[in-house]
Parts: C-alpha cells; structure tokens; sequence
C-alpha cells in the first residue's frame, strides 16, 4: 500500500492527500514533520536527505517533493484525467504548477510567517504588506487567465490545480486585504465543492 509520510497540516502533504482523494487512492499516512519531529532523523533522511515533508513509498520507490509526487501519482492511476494525455493541456496545468512553486508560493510564504507563524507583538507589518501586495500581483495574473479558462489546465479539473489551489485557499483564509479578482473567486468557489478539497484542506493553517 501506498504510504504517505508527513504531517496533515503541512500545504505539501495537503497536495498528495487531495490528489489521492481524487484517484480514490487507498493509503497509510505517518506523521512526520512539524510538532512531530522525525525528519530529521537518520531513518528519515535516508529517505528524503532535505528533511522536508511529504515523501512517498510506493512498494519500494521512494519519492519526495510535493509537485513530483502528484505528476507522478495522477501519471500512474489517472492517465487521461487528472492528468491529460494531450501533451498541450498537460504541459498548461504543469506550468501553473511550477508557477505556484516559484512566484505565487514564494510571494504568499511571508504573509503564512508573518500572520500565523508570528505572535502579534513580533509581526513585521511592512514585510506582510509587501509580500500581500506581490501575492497579489501574481494572482491578478491568474485571474486574466482564469477568465478564459475554467482551469489551470483548460475546461476540466486536473493535478495543475491542486498546488495553485491549495495556496490560494491561505489567500482566501489570511486577515489581510484582498482585491476583487472575481475570475479567481469563480474557479476557487469550484474547487471548494470538491471534497478531497474541504477534507484535506480547508482545516485551517498553523
């Protein structure tokens, strides 16, 4: 059996758990990670030498970071679904995953630390702003696209939306001052219908 290792409040693990929910997928999960601890440990690293969370064992095929994990995953039991064989639409939906992992992810990360992370008398009010502001910029971009797209990846649901939407839930959820993107409202009000989405993530952040 498929199995999981990494804490569920983690956005991370949240992608693999919604992209199993998706697939059906049976698994055992172990927490790691976080208040846990164990990622640190020999046995562990090991497994995964960044000390991070999720990785996988899939029989005897070990894997770790978060966006290969659900390629991979979507590759082998949903071909043609989640994720699609035409190599155009595959190739829009992985491109918006990457971009979660290198503009919207790194722009939104400041706001996590500064609000949840950091008690409120410690909190840099002008490095949350900024970083609210280039959060929002990158979103401003999803939005135009959004408007000619039900997805990231076209007219269906697919992997490309599970690590853009799981950020853009902390978006949603953060005290903070949000324009109206009413493109991104639309596609974000669709996947908070989807119930691997409430189930593994919409539980809060910490």
């Amino acid at each position: 059996m498929l199995k999981i290792l990494g804490r569920n409040n983690s956005s991370n693990v949240q992608k693999v758990l919604w992209c199993c929910d998706e697939l059906g997928l049976k698994y055992e999960r172990e927490d790691v990670g976080g208040s846990f601890g164990r990622n640190r440990d020999p046995e562990y690293l090991a497994l995964n030498p960044n000390g991070l969370v999720p990785t996988i064992i899939d029989d005897d095929f070990v894997l770790w970071e978060s966006n290969s994990i659900i390629r991979y995953l979507a590759a082998k039991h949903g071909n043609g679904t989640l994720y699609p064989t035409d190599l155009q639409t595959r190739a829009m939906g992985e491109r918006w995953m990457d971009w979660q992992l290198s503009v919207l992810g790194p722009a939104i990360m400041p706001i996590f630390v500064g609000l949840i992370r950091t008690p409120p008398e410690k909190r840099d009010q002008a490095a949350i702003a900024a970083a609210r502001d280039k959060s929002a910029t990158a979103l401003k971009m999803l939005d135009g696209f959004l408007g000619r797209s039900d997805y990231v990846a076209g007219a269906s649901f697919t992997v490309g939306d599970i690590p853009v939407g799981i950020t853009t839930y902390r978006w949603y959820t953060f005290e903070i001052e949000r324009e109206d993107l009413p493109n991104l409202k639309r596609w974000y009000e669709r996947l908070s219908t989807r119930p691997g989405f409430k189930k593994h993530v919409m539980i809060g952040m910490s």
